[in-house]
């Protein structure tokens, strides 16, 4: 098959899987859905995020780094935020720990998920992964920052009982998160762009040639031409469409997830958790798929990134959101999860430190993600 066959033919499907998602989440919108129903609204999401991933390539090689990678975490976390504000509203009090529920297990999801999956992958390919400290640290520090003012001081705070914020500590926390986001994305998109762009490294023994006489892995992407700005702002309509497409098409089996959670007798928060893997899919794939081109630091800008966005913009959208909710908003963390928060940041910083990881490395940050899964299922 040829190149430019091979290429229309991804089109077709790419065009048309986020408009079958689009019209599979009007037709279940607000229904109780049938098993066969609910079957095949998760189809339609999981043909969704494979369409996302590949539209948010294309308009990431338009764009380029680090620009690509923030397109699709702004666009994830903005609709992950939609979905958080309309499930509150509609679940009652039973909802009042979601948005931490779902806020925390995003940020375990990508520094450690998505940061781990990417390290192996690019350590396999390469032996060692290879990223910019300086870029890489400074996103965890404003991580770090971001979930331990939102998620770790409401548990401390006396000004309300339980782990709640005050009204005006709510203001100060969202006012920072949207400080702290602007501030990052000042620095990576502008002032310091060069420490948020991939690293050249030497190709693994036995890796031949691309097109352009640079060594590859087979896998000619990084090399074609850049699509038009025409192809560009399609792929990025289609995005939207595909995101919406993922969250609404999750809102819609979340009913089915709910009640399967609550059948099993687990946490109400293991809820949160599978909303945040649905949600992040897109930008885990892509991450990994960045990984296997050697592109370690644009996985790293997508975990990370997504990391920040989804604390500096859930928590001042809730802030706003907690004017009409009614009933309390729980931020603060447990115990466990407090922990789990502190060795990922340790560990987190041991690994970006040098700005070379080994597959250790990677397999230290996959076992602190199945800590924090099977704790959340068996607390």
């Amino acid at each position: 098959m040829s190149t430019a066959t091979r290429r229309s033919s991804l089109t077709d499907w790419t065009l048309l899987v986020p408009l079958v998602a689009l019209v599979a989440l009007v037709l279940s919108w607000g229904r109780d859905l049938a098993p066969l129903a609910v079957a095949l609204v998760a189809v339609c999401l999981a043909g969704a995020v494979l369409a996302a991933v590949h539209h948010a390539e294309v308009v990431a090689h338009r764009v380029g780094e680090p620009f690509g990678s923030l397109v699709l975490a702004v666009a994830v976390t903005v609709i992950e935020v939609a979905l958080i504000v309309t499930l509150m509203a509609d679940g009652g009090p039973k909802a009042s720990s979601l948005a931490r529920d779902t806020v925390f297990a995003a940020v375990m999801i990508t520094c450690n998920g998505i940061v781990g999956l990417s390290l192996l992958v690019g350590a396999l390919h390469n032996r060692v992964a290879e990223f910019n400290a300086e870029g890489s640290g400074a996103a965890l520090a404003t991580v770090a920052t971001l979930a331990t003012l939102s998620l770790v001081l409401p548990t401390f705070t006396t000004s309300k009982p339980g782990p709640e914020f005050s009204t005006a500590q709510l203001a100060f926390a969202a006012v920072a998160s949207l400080a702290l986001y602007g501030l990052f994305i000042a620095v990576q998109t502008v002032r310091h762009r060069d420490y948020f762009l991939p690293v050249e490294t030497e190709p693994r023994p036995g890796a031949h040639e691309g097109r352009d006489g640079q060594k590859g892995d087979g896998d000619d992407g990084d090399h074609a031409a850049p699509p038009t700005a025409r192809a560009a702002l399609i792929s990025l309509g289609l995005l939207m469409v595909a995101l919406v497409a993922v969250v609404g098409d999750a809102k819609a089996v979340s009913p089915t997830i709910e009640k399967g959670v609550a059948d099993a007798g687990l946490p109400n928060a293991v809820v949160g958790v599978i909303i945040a893997l649905l949600v992040l899919l897109p930008e885990t794939l892509a991450a990994v798929r960045a990984a296997r081109r050697g592109r370690v630091q644009t996985s790293l800008n997508l975990g990370y990134g997504s990391a920040i966005a989804s604390i500096g913009l859930t928590i001042p959208a809730i802030a706003l959101a907690s004017i009409w909710l009614s009933g309390p908003l729980l931020l603060g963390l447990g115990p466990v999860h407090m922990v789990l928060l502190a060795l990922t940041v340790v560990v987190s910083a041991l690994t970006i430190a040098p700005g070379r990881a080994t597959l250790l490395q990677g397999g230290v940050h996959i076992v602190l993600l199945a800590a924090y899964l099977f704790l959340a299922v068996s607390p």
